[in-house]
């Protein structure tokens, strides 16, 4: 393994178990800057390793788990998350103190619970991580290079977690563009529950009531664009998100129950025909809107600002 400096990153073999758009995406992106040199891909389906394969995703497919971990520098679990205890049961055999094992799940707290029961002392190794990007269709078709650029990816360290370890999962998210932010595994469980699970809940849900519907043949025609855009995300991996509800149950629980009460609120105020209330709350909700559009463009100006002056910068160098 190179030196952890940031500039200095590169992997030699990168295993990716689950090659789908997250994992597919990470691996084109060091492909395409030269920070890998070989990605050896893992999966339940051989048409999906297949298409990676004649993509350039991955330059070869393992056998199995315990091929594919035995023969990587960096280990990246990419299966829903429900999967990821029985796997790293299966790869306990051949890790040791020379590999980093890392995820990109969108739970944390379970899924390191079940890593430090499992990997014993090597749990050091292991680098909890999510990548706050993705679309709505899954597969490695759905792949793309640039897809981490200027999107942050959340790591959750613990007192165990190996310092160098750390550090070169931070420089691998960092090459390919991505802002890392380094939260606790119970604050990164909470606050995604509210950003992208508890949306993801409603958007299932609003979807099943709309095909539930005596008049669904006439919904379809008539689904606009602001129904298209609320539910886009009902598009995503539905196993996916089944292990996501049942590892974050609690936190996915205690904010459905909010929600609730907010709608309930809003239910007495149409009963009792409260006009005034009604659009203070609306405008309350656009103003609290507009405020991730701002933050979401200054991001992406700083971004964009900062990524200016580094190829200025590699310009200079040269």
């Amino acid at each position: 393994m190179n030196s952890v400096k940031e500039k200095q990153f590169h992997v030699q073999t990168l295993a990716v178990i689950g090659v789908g758009m997250i994992g597919g995406s990470l691996s084109l992106a060091l492909k395409q800057r030269g920070l890998v040199s070989k990605v050896i891909g893992v999966g339940r389906s051989r048409a999906n390793l297949q298409k990676a394969l004649s993509m350039k995703v991955i330059d070869e497919i393992a056998i199995d788990v315990v091929e594919a971990a035995r023969n990587a520098d960096i280990i990246l679990l990419g299966t829903p998350v429900g999967a990821m205890a029985t796997l790293l049961a299966q790869m306990v055999p051949v890790l040791d103190q020379n590999k980093i094992i890392t995820d990109v799940g969108s739970v944390k707290q379970g899924i390191v619970d079940q890593a430090k029961q499992i990997m014993g002392h090597n749990i050091s190794r292991f680098v909890p991580a999510h990548p706050i990007a993705g679309k709505e269709h899954s597969g490695v078709g759905a792949a793309s290079a640039d897809l981490y650029e200027r999107h942050k990816v959340a790591i959750t360290p613990n007192a165990d977690t190996d310092p160098d370890a750390l550090q070169t999962i931070v420089n691998m998210w960092r090459s390919v563009g991505a802002d890392v932010v380094k939260m606790g595994v119970e604050e990164h469980d909470r606050v995604l529950a509210m950003t992208s699970h508890l949306p993801h809940v409603l958007a299932y849900a609003m979807v099943h009531y709309f095909a539930g519907s005596a008049d669904r043949e006439k919904c379809y025609q008539m689904a606009a664009g602001g129904f298209y855009d609320f539910t886009r995300i009902a598009s995503s991996d539905p196993a996916m998100w089944r292990d996501i509800c049942r590892m974050n149950k609690g936190q996915v629980l205690s904010h459905i129950q909010g929600f609730q009460e907010n709608l309930s609120d809003i239910v007495k105020l149409i009963e009792n025909g409260n006009d005034d209330a009604i659009e203070a709350l609306f405008s309350d909700a656009k103003k609290a809107r507009a405020i991730v559009t701002e933050k979401r463009k200054a991001r992406q100006e700083h971004d964009a600002t900062k990524d200016g002056r580094q190829r200025v910068q590699q310009l200079v160098n040269r």
